[in-house]
């Protein structure tokens, strides 16, 4: 079952089997939030066969082209190791409703009948969508060096261990170059959360139809929390 980022194919399947693995996940977790949930399902999930040979995209004339997160989302699901992801990326409603001010330009009436709340305000707003706390990463370049660094930032709650320590590793095409800081993440206690910035640079002029993959990976050496990366040039 693959799970979130980008569906291509195979939702109708997909989301019954994710919501009966979020309500297993959920019954061993009462207290997670469905971003908490969701997060577990997709930095936890795994990209291999049972051969151990990467995935690959079944569509059409790719049947044998080796799949990218816009065919399988982050992965196939995990769910014995979602139960103890080590770190989640928690999202609250306010800060969906500080994207959906973000996207386009929101008007606070439109985000309201999107909510269903007749509260919502627009008086906060993320410094660009990307920077919505979510478990994967869309980067836009532009065609442009000039417009070729992308900044998003992120939170990771930790739901494991005190004292846990978490390391960044990036991979990803070399004509890109990522930097993370901070780059090592220290939680004295379980429910820490702690911020970081990933910075994007482009080192290569790409088209509008380009485009590439790489992972975000915090390990502690004993748990892997992994989040897919897309890349893409627009104008």
């Amino acid at each position: 079952v693959m799970t979130g980022f980008r569906h291509a194919f195979g939702t109708s399947m997909s989301c019954p089997h994710i919501s009966g693995l979020a309500a297993f996940v959920k019954a061993a977790h009462p207290d997670w939030s469905p971003s908490a949930i969701k997060s577990a399902l997709m930095t936890t999930a795994y990209t291999v066969d049972n051969t151990g040979s990467p995935l690959l995209d079944a569509a059409g004339a790719n049947a044998t082209a080796t799949a990218t997160p816009w065919s399988f989302g982050s992965g196939h699901v995990d769910p014995v190791k979602a139960l103890s992801p080590g770190l989640v990326y928690d999202t609250s409603v306010d800060d969906y409703v500080a994207f959906l001010c973000t996207v386009g330009g929101a008007s606070p009436r439109q985000v309201q009948a999107i909510t269903g709340a007749p509260n919502a305000t627009c008086q906060r707003k993320l410094s660009s969508p990307g920077d919505l706390n979510y478990p994967s990463f869309s980067v836009v370049f532009g065609l442009r060096k000039s417009r070729s660094t992308v900044r998003y930032h992120r939170e990771l709650t930790n739901v494991g261990a005190a004292g846990a320590v978490y390391a960044a590793k990036v991979t990803g095409p070399p004509s890109i170059a990522v930097s993370v800081k901070p780059a090592r993440l220290v939680f004295k206690k379980a429910g820490d959360k702690l911020r970081y910035t990933v910075a994007f640079k482009s080192t290569a002029e790409g088209g509008p139809m380009d485009a590439a993959f790489g992972w975000l990976t915090w390990s502690s050496g004993e748990q892997d929390v992994r989040s897919p990366i897309s890349y893409t040039w627009g104008m």
